[in-house]
């Protein structure tokens, strides 16, 4: 499916092979395989290497699902359902620097959780399975339901799951199984300033986007 998307310069294919499709077909995932996905977000880098991500899963048909899957909101809840796994990410906000004994401030806590999060959706890619990453939850519900402390933060959840074929999904996200394509590295990198695409930020900002461009993942 990569042949779908086109790198303007040469990458290895298993970035333009990972998206997030939403349509899975309820297959279990073994718990090595799940453990494998994990394995690959420990060795993600960080600040101080103070490693601040922390996963809370739930494999369907296990009483560790309901919490998470109860917490979506019913958009996600549509097709989530059929996913394998639900994940919550979360990030501890504090660390204990070594040779300290106080808990200092993180500040890159969530930049940090962002590339294991990414590692685990590229390990997933490589082995035939799909990652999809979700905003749209109750935070407050799932801290209170899976006993999460004050000082860590949820940052999303994610769907893993098998894919399978567009027609499980209800009809108005069959569309919306595609993937998506990125913004030219002109609108996304500036050498020296704040200029992209040859346009100063505060000069003639960039046109919107359509809605088939909208469209996440």
């Amino acid at each position: 499916m990569s042949l779908q998307r086109k790198s303007e310069y040469p990458v290895d294919p298993m970035f333009t092979c990972r998206w997030s499709p939403r349509a899975f077909n309820a297959e279990s995932i073994e718990p090595a395989t799940l453990m494998t996905l994990f394995e690959a977000a420990r060795w993600a880098p960080s600040s101080f290497n103070a490693q601040p991500w922390r996963f809370i899963y739930g494999r369907r048909d296990t009483p560790a699902w309901q919490p998470l899957h109860d917490a979506l909101n019913d958009y996600n809840r549509s097709w989530a359902h059929r996913a394998s796994v639900l994940v919550a990410v979360l990030s501890s906000t504090t660390w204990t620097p070594p040779g300290k004994l106080q808990a200092q401030p993180l500040g890159s806590h969530s930049f940090d959780t962002g590339a294991a999060w990414a590692s685990l959706a590229f390990q997933a890619t490589l082995l035939g399975w799909h990652a999809h990453a979700m905003g749209g939850f109750d935070r407050e519900r799932l801290r209170q339901a899976l006993d999460i402390p004050e000082d860590h933060a949820i940052e999303a959840m994610v769907a893993i799951g098998w894919r399978s074929d567009q027609d499980v999904l209800p009809e108005a996200l069959q569309a919306r199984e595609v993937m998506t394509q990125r913004l030219p590295l002109d609108q996304l990198v500036a050498e020296g300033s704040f200029t992209f695409n040859g346009r100063h930020r505060n000069v003639d900002p960039a046109p919107s986007l359509t809605g088939a461009e909208r469209v996440a993942s």
